[in-house]
Formats: C-alpha cells, structure tokens, sequence
C-alpha cells in the first residue's frame, strides 16, 4: 500500500484544466520564440548590462533581447540555444492536458482580447479609412504599443500582443486550439488513408508471392516423382494394373467444404500413373506375367482373399482432402470502425503484426503415409467386427482425421469403444472418436508424427480476423483441418476455461489478451485482471486498458467483483434513461448526439461505456478464500452483465464440482477445455468425456456460443517476448488511469467517514461544483473531480444527509437546496477576509 502513494499523489496533482494548460503553453511557446530571436541575433557590439558598446542596438529583440543574449552566452554559452526547445517541450506537455469556467475569466478574456488587437492594429500602421490622421488603434493601442515597442521592439512586441490575443480568445469564448488541430487532422487522416495502407499492401503482396513460389515448388517436387515412379514401374508394383486409390477432391455431394490445389494436382497425377501402368502391363503381354504385391500390408494375421479385396476397393474410394484458406489482402482494419474518438487517445496506434513471430515453414505429411495410416485403421477395425469404409482423409497440422463411414447395422458405440485398442494398434498418444456434424460418417483423430506449431501472427493476419468488427475479437487457433479460428467474446458473452498444468490453458489467456490488445484502444475497453497466482499476468502491468492494478489478493478481488456488479446496475439504469437496450445502442446514440453537437450540460462531448473485462486467472483460489461471495457476484454478472457490455472469464486448473458449481457452470454457456486429468474433471466442464483424451500444448475442446456440438481447436502460441513487445508499444503511447473505488472496502468505498465523522476531502470542493452546477450528478463529480464512482456517490449522500442537496430521483440529478448557497457564500466570505 505504501508503495501505490506516490502514484496517487501524483495523478490527483496533473493539471486538470485545459484551458489554463493551453494558456501556460502559449506563453511558453511565446517565450521560446523571443529567447530564440534574441539569441539568434545577438551582436557582442550592443550595449548590455556589462558593457557599453555602440550608440545603437542590433538585436530583434532590442534592448531587452540584448541584454538577455549577453547574459545567457557569457554564463553558459552555446547551450544557452537549449532553452528555446526546452520551453517548447515543456508547452508540448501542458497542452496534452484539462478547463475554465468562470464569468470573471471571460470578462477577463474579452478585455485582454480588445487591448491586444488595438495594440495590434497600432503596430501594423494602419490607418482609418475615413480619418488617416488616427491609426486603427486608437489611443489605447498607441500607448500599448509605443510601451512595448521601447524595450522589444517591433517583432517581440508582435508576438507578445499575439500571444496576449491568443489567450484573450481561449478566456473569452469556447475555441480550443487543440481540439481545433485534433479535427484537422482527423480530416486529412481520412484523406490520405490510401496512402497509409500501402506498405500493408506491399507486405501482403509478398507474402502472396512467397506463397506462390512455395506452391510452384511443391508442383514441381510432385511432377518429378510422378517421372521417377512413372520410369521406376512402382504403380505395375502396386497396382497390378488395376485402377490405384483415388487421392484428389471428395466426391460432390458428400458435404465437403472444399479442397486445395495440392488435392487437385494428386488427382491428374492419379489418372496419369493408371494410364502408365496399363502400358506397362500390354508391354509385358505374353511374356512372364508380373508378380502382383498388395499395398496394404499384412498386420499380424493375414486377411481372407475376399476382405483383402473388399479393403483394397475401400481404400481406393478413399480421398485425401487439404482444406486451405484463401489469404486475406490489406491491412488490418483496426482503426475501421472508429465511432467515437476521445481528445486523449485520438492518435493512439494499435499495436503492429511486426511486434509477433512469423510462422515457420511447414512439412505436409505425404499422402502414402496417410493412406498406410487409413490401411491399419481398417485392418483394426475388422479384427473387432466394425465393418466400414474409410471416405475421406483430412490431414491437420496437429492431427489428421479420418471420416469412417459405418456398414449398416454397426453401433456408433461399437467404433467409440475402440479407442484404446487403436491407439495400442497405432502407437498413438490418444486418439478421439467423434461423430461429424451433417455427415454420416464418423471422425478418428489420430496424432500426426510431426506436430506443427500455431503462432498468433498466423491467425491475427488471417481473413477471419481481420473482417471482425467486434472490439473483444478472440484469435483463438486453428481448426483439425488446419483453418484459422476467431470468436467473440460479446456473443459468449462469458468463456469458462479449464486444464490442468501444462496443457496450455495460461497461454491461451494471454492469446485472449493480446488479441484484445490488437482490437480495442484504452477507451474502448478496460481490463480487470485477478491473478491470486502472482505470476500469470504481471506482463500486464500498468497498461492503460487496466481499470485498476493487478489484483493478487482473495479480499480485494470479492470487492472488485462486488464493484462490477454495481457498476452493472448503474449502466442499467443509465442505458434505461436514454431508452436503449445494450450497450451498443448507447454508444451509436452517444455517437450521432455528438455528431450533430448536442452535448451534455456543460457543454462537453458525450462519453461512451467502454466494455469491461474481467479475467480471472485461478478461479479455484478466490472459491477457497471467499466462494458464497464471489459466486454470488459472478452469478448475478453471467446473468445479467451483457447487455451493459461486462464480461466474465473464468480459468481454473482444478475443474472440481466445489469450484465450478452448478450456478456458476449454467450461466456459462460457452466454455474450453484443455486436457484435463480424467473424464469426471471433462463432464464437469463440458459435459461430456473427450477431454482427458487431448494431447496438450493448446489441444482444446471449445462449445461456441449457440452450439451444442464441440469444436476442437489447437490453440496459438505466443511467448513472453512477443508479449512484451506488445506491451511496451502500448506503454508508451499512454498512462493507465485507475478506479480506486473497485478495490476500496464497505467502509473507504461507502463511509467515507471515519470514527470521528470527518468529512471527506473532496467534500468542500464538490459542494462548491453543484452550486455552481445548481445540479448534484455523480456523472459531473466523477469528471470534475477525477474520481470514481463509488466516492462520488457517497459524497452526495454525505450532502443529502447534511441537508445540502435533495433526494436522488432515479436518473436525474438532485437538486441543490438553499442551505448549500448560504454555506458556499459564506466560505467565499472567509476566504476574502
């Protein structure tokens, strides 16, 4: 706790006043400018203050710059040019800050503004069009100028009465030279994005190439060993010159989604082997008639004559299908669908590909080796009476699938029963049985000899990606047949994750993070990450998408989710005063409101509702140390919270009953399963068995939302450093601003008081804003103030139970009683005495 003072403290003292920044920042800027000039024409022959020198001053500054350019060189020489851009960086940071509202500052304004431009006038020695013996000034503006041109000069008195003008402006009226400058640019920014996207399309453009001459390369790899089987006679060998296996695109009709060019190419070389072996066989004619030998080799005991060839015509329906993905052109479309952009983060850059690893290159399992595994699966199956036919092969990169479609009259709970005795048969880890959603065939996956790994580069880059327009975008792996795959966690809404150790469950979460990362600016989103682990997700640390601090401890995660169940019900009845449904409709409205410049009341921007993640890292911890608590809260979230955008997810390694109970697991309709230890830890998370058969390192079972099939996944993988490229890029673009409301106790959060009924600091403060408000809101507390909700609401009741504001009326804000004007006015009289 002592540690987390000085942050506070130095957030609550930033500059929250624009306008008073944007002035300090002209007058830097100003002073700058002269320091510049002055030193720039210095002449050691002026007359300074310690030396006499000529009649005449040389300097553009005059005397005063003189003076000042002799000092500054004799004291510190050359480095006094530092000083002209130390001012400017300084005024560069004054005006990334906050705001002015006072009728004494505007009366101030327009005074200043109309001596300024008289002196102005005066200086560009104009004259009136109608008496040419006054100038435009007047008699005001020629004292002025006639002031400041003896000790400045004409050109520092120019700047200086500009910069008085210019601050004469921002007092007197509403215009802001940042905003102004943060609309110009988003104006040309839309212009020239044509010009931005080129070098993603130059990028894409060579990853299509390589593409390209990687397929060009494997064609011509094939069309040799077509040649060198064609002279070798191997298909006489094999085939005995009957018709070989059929390895191309599957049969229409049989519900395929498609197959690449690699099947396309197996087809024609298919064709062009039977044709060379029918040759070769007419070429033998009379003579000693070729030994014919089988391609499916013999297991154990051998087939009878008629099985073997009933096998061999099975296997020659057989197809090897290749599902590919067409590559997706153009860059990422993050900033595409920028609805509202807030004066902070309205340059913010979202992290780039280039910060992940690219994908290495791959080795496709051959086809003979794929059809050898087909052959031994059938073999196995008819030694148990599972009579079938293997219809298609799709190879994955973790593990290839084998569509068996069943003889009539064979029980799918006789092929599901052969699990053990195929992975015993095959030498495999495990092996999962599966039926095929929209197909009469059942799908064996069987572990590929050479596991490829995923890398989140690959499935960021991808099509599917990129096109979502959901700001909570999952990047979460590849499909068994090798196709990019991505979620959204608003149509979950809430994800349960579980696995043992090692199975890949903690870098699933960090692929759930960093894809978030790559989707939604500060503003747009705010993370609260629960770590009780300590370890898992401090890479995070201190990003600006983060509400509040880590947080490590059992006690204060049970009051941060405490916290998002209020903040739940108080989006409810905000989206219920504006008459919308969801959180998206808020913000549309909040959108078009701003666009056609109906502000709130005092006349700033709407604010839109970001959405709200919270991820628990280790649920099982939190249960132990306070479970009645936190599954009260997490039920009331699951039911409840997406609508108002706040969503839950939940990670555990230890999938008992205790820690997912029955509350909890039916508001979570959309859940992933790593590997776990045995099936009751697979049916508590899903279900259903198949769990405990994956293979780790990311293999996943995913029920998506609105389905109740399983989809397995094998999960991308992304290390530390790629992480902590991600987070440094986003670290030094912006600060975090937190919430300290979300962790505070009952008695910091809602008291507010302590034993001796001390009032809180803030109090005099937020009274003095709703007198001047005539209004008493939580909304303008929480902006004015920098605090958050949970304080402002209890300084209001603290007022209400003083007798200084009215009853809270639903929505709209309390009135503020007389009693507070008379304790206002008469703070304002102490403090003039």
């Amino acid at each position: 706790m002592m540690a987390a003072i000085p942050t506070e403290i130095e957030v609550e003292t930033r500059p929250r006043n624009m306008r008073a920044n944007e002035i300090l920042a002209i007058a830097m800027i100003a002073l700058a400018l002269l320091l510049f000039l002055c030193l720039f024409s210095y002449n050691p022959n002026d007359p300074s203050w310690n030396a006499a020198g000529e009649s005449g001053t040389h300097n553009w500054i005059g005397a005063v710059g003189a003076n000042v350019a002799a000092g500054l060189f004799q004291g510190i020489g050359l480095a006094a040019y530092l000083l002209p851009f130390l001012f400017l960086a300084a005024a560069w940071r004054r005006v990334r800050s906050r705001r002015i509202n006072s009728p004494m500052m505007r009366l101030l304004g327009l005074v200043v503004l109309v001596l300024s431009a008289s002196a102005l006038l005066t200086l560009a020695n104009l004259r009136l069009f109608f008496d040419s013996s006054f100038n435009a000034g007047g008699l005001t503006g020629a004292i002025i100028a006639r002031a400041l041109v003896a000790g400045l000069n004409t050109i520092g008195a120019a700047i200086l009465l500009s910069a008085i003008a210019a601050t004469g402006v921002l007092l007197a009226t509403r215009f802001s030279f940042a905003g102004f400058y943060e609309k110009l640019s988003l104006l040309f920014s839309d212009r020239f994005a044509a010009l931005r996207a080129i070098p993603e399309r130059f990028r894409a453009w060579r990853l299509a190439r390589r593409e390209r001459k990687i397929l060009r390369a494997e064609a011509r790899r094939r069309a040799k060993a077509e040649r060198a089987a064609l002279k070798a006679g191997t298909f006489l060998a094999l085939g005995g010159g009957e018709a070989s296996p059929r390895i191309g695109p599957p049969i229409a009709g049989s519900g395929a989604e498609g197959t690449g060019e690699l099947a396309e190419a197996f087809a024609s070389f298919s064709a062009a082997t039977s044709a060379g072996a029918k040759t070769m066989a007419a070429a033998a004619g009379a003579g000693r008639a070729p030994a014919k030998r089988s391609i499916w080799p013999s297991r154990g005991k051998s087939l009878p004559a008629a099985e073997s060839a009933k096998l061999e015509e099975m296997m020659r329906e057989a197809a090897v299908k290749r599902k590919t993905e067409s590559p997706a052109s153009g860059s990422l479309p993050f900033d595409g669908d920028r609805r509202i952009s807030t004066r902070s983060l309205s340059n913010y850059q979202l992290p780039s590909v280039e910060f992940l690893n690219e994908a290495q290159m791959r080795r496709e399992q051959a086809d003979d080796e794929l059809l050898n595994m087909a052959t031994r699966l059938a073999e196995k199956c008819r030694e148990f009476n599972v009579t079938g036919q293997i219809k298609f092969i799709c190879p994955g990169p973790v593990v290839t699938t084998y569509e068996f479609k069943p003889d009539p009259g064979v029980k799918y709970s006789r092929v599901t029963g052969l699990v053990d005795d195929l992975c015993l048969a095959l030498k495999a880890e495990s092996i999962r049985i599966d039926r095929m959603p929209g197909k009469p065939h059942v799908g064996i996956e069987v572990p590929n000899p050479r596991r490829e790994t995923i890398y989140l580069r690959e499935v960021i880059e991808s099509r599917a990606f990129k096109e979502s327009t959901s700001k909570l975008t999952i990047a979460l792996g590849k499909t068994i047949d090798g196709l990019n795959y991505v979620t959204d966690l608003t149509r979950m809404p809430h994800l349960l994750i579980a696995g043992t150790t090692g199975s890949g469950k903690s870098v699933g979460v960090n692929s759930l993070l960093v894809s978030i990362l790559y989707r939604a600016r500060p503003d747009e989103v705010k993370l609260i990450l629960i770590d009780p682990k300590r370890l898992e997700l401090g890479l995070y640390e201190d990003i600006p998408h983060l509400a509040t601090p880590i947080i490590t401890d059992p006690k204060p995660a049970a009051r941060a989710l405490r916290w998002a169940v209020a903040e739940m019900e108080r989006r409810y009845k905000q989206l219920a005063g504006w008459g919308v449904r969801n959180i998206d409709g808020y913000n549309l409205e909040i959108a078009r409101r701003n666009t056609v410049k109906d502000f709130d009341e005092n006349g700033e921007e709407w604010r839109p509702l970001p959405y709200i993640v919270i991820i628990i890292d280790e649920l099982a911890d939190l249960m132990m140390a306070s479970g009645h608590e936190v599954e009260d809260s997490i039920t009331r979230l699951a039911q409840m919270a997406r609508a108002v955008g706040i969503h839950l997810v939940l990670a555990t390694q230890r999938p008992s009953v205790d820690v997912i109970t029955g509350l909890i697991k039916a508001n979570f309709p959309s859940r992933i399963s790593y590997r776990v230890s045995s099936k009751v830890d697979s049916r508590t998370i899903l279900d259903t068995n198949g769990a405990e058969h994956l293979l780790g390192r990311g293999d996943m079972l995913f029920l998506p939302p609105g389905s109740s099939r399983l989809l397995r996944v094998h999960g991308a993988y992304i290390d530390e450093s790629e992480i902590g490229k991600v987070v440094a890029h986003i670290k030094t673009q912006w600060l975090p601003d937190y919430d300290e409301s979300i962790t505070q106790s009952d008695d910091e959060a809602l008291g507010l008081e302590d034993s001796d009924g001390e009032r809180d600091e803030l109090f005099e403060e937020a009274l003095r804003i709703c007198v001047e408000m005539k209004r008493a809101s939580t909304s303008v507390l929480q902006r004015r103030l920098r605090i958050g909700y949970g304080r402002a609401a209890a300084v209001l009741d603290q007022m209400e139970r003083e007798g200084l504001i009215g009853q809270a009326d639903g929505a709209r804000p309390r009135p503020v009683l007389q009693r507070a004007y008379e304790i206002v006015a008469d703070w304002d009289e102490q403090e003039g005495e």
